[in-house]
């Protein structure tokens, strides 16, 4: 796993504690995961608490902004305009908005309208219309600390089939969340999403997941939500991820604009809903920093 730690050393976690007396049976109760042919995490993506609370205070951020939205989106409203309420937010607050200039993302935040699975740009020309649901995705960096979390939205009335696709896509996330243990795998996540999803007649997007989240925007590991339980990386304390199933109300299949290369749709043109949480693996459970 990492350069070989005496026991008397100090521990890797920065605590100042002894290796022996912090991180050395955590260390060897993960290796025998590792010896049985598991897929582990390496220190690097393991957090310590005064990491994790600096990554809540970005979280703040994120959930604010957010919440701001949920309370003013609206028909007649187009997405530039919501682009500018996540940069003027988050920049007020003292943060950066993560996607603005990410590997040349030109926007503060993502809105994905209708057949868009994620990655959809802010328009002026892309006006919220009663019957549209819509994806916001939003991710802050606060003294060099990441968040990120989507939810989304319905405008005005909307159809019962989608208003179904964004309920069950919730409860995909909310039932993936319950398999979120130490000592458990990804896989056993990936499965409950998949299941629910599938059981509903829905799909759920294989290319795009979630990932590892805290000290950068993207880390390791990468979660995916056609996995089996058991496998995929063993969940150990200190870990973040998203939980973010991307489900498609027709088949799975999907593309990206060949113009931009950014915006992602659904290949068949029916709806697509996702959910992002943020989620620390705890010693007994898990916590969920970010929504």
């Amino acid at each position: 796993m990492t350069t070989k730690i005496g026991r008397n050393d100090p521990c890797w976690c920065n605590s100042g504690r002894k290796y022996k007396t912090c991180h050395q049976a955590f260390d060897e109760r993960i290796a025998s995961y590792a010896a049985r042919g598991h897929i582990v995490p390496t220190h690097d993506i393991i957090k310590n608490a005064k990491q994790v609370e600096k990554i809540k205070e970005s979280c703040k951020i994120n959930i604010a902004v957010l919440d701001y939205i949920e309370k003013n989106i609206h028909e007649g409203m187009n997405t530039a305009e919501i682009d500018k309420i996540v940069y003027d937010m988050t920049t007020d607050m003292g943060g950066i908005p993560a996607p603005l200039n990410y590997e040349g993302y030109p926007f503060s935040v993502c809105t994905s309208v209708n057949d868009q699975v994620c990655h959809g740009f802010p328009s002026e020309k892309v006006i919220l219309k009663q019957g549209d649901i819509i994806n916001v995705d939003c991710s802050t960096i606060l003294n060099g600390y990441f968040s990120d979390s989507s939810r989304m939205f319905e405008i005005g009335e909307v159809s019962a089939e989608k208003k179904k696709l964004v309920e069950v896509t919730k409860e995909c996330v909310e039932l993936g969340l319950n398999e979120v243990k130490p000592w458990g795998f990804l896989g056993d996540m990936g499965q409950a999403v998949h299941d629910h999803a599938f059981a509903n007649g829905y799909t759920v997007v294989r290319e795009i997941g979630g990932h590892g989240v805290g000290l950068k925007f993207h880390e390791e590991p990468w979660v995916g939500y056609n996995s089996r339980r058991g496998q995929e990386m063993l969940l150990v304390p200190g870990m973040i991820f998203t939980i973010e199933p991307m489900v498609n109300m027709g088949k799975v299949d999907i593309y990206v604009d060949d113009e931009n290369d950014w915006e992602v749709y659904t290949a068949d043109g029916k709806p697509s809903a996702q959910w992002e949480i943020m989620v620390l693996v705890t010693e007994d459970g898990a916590e969920v920093l970010c929504w």
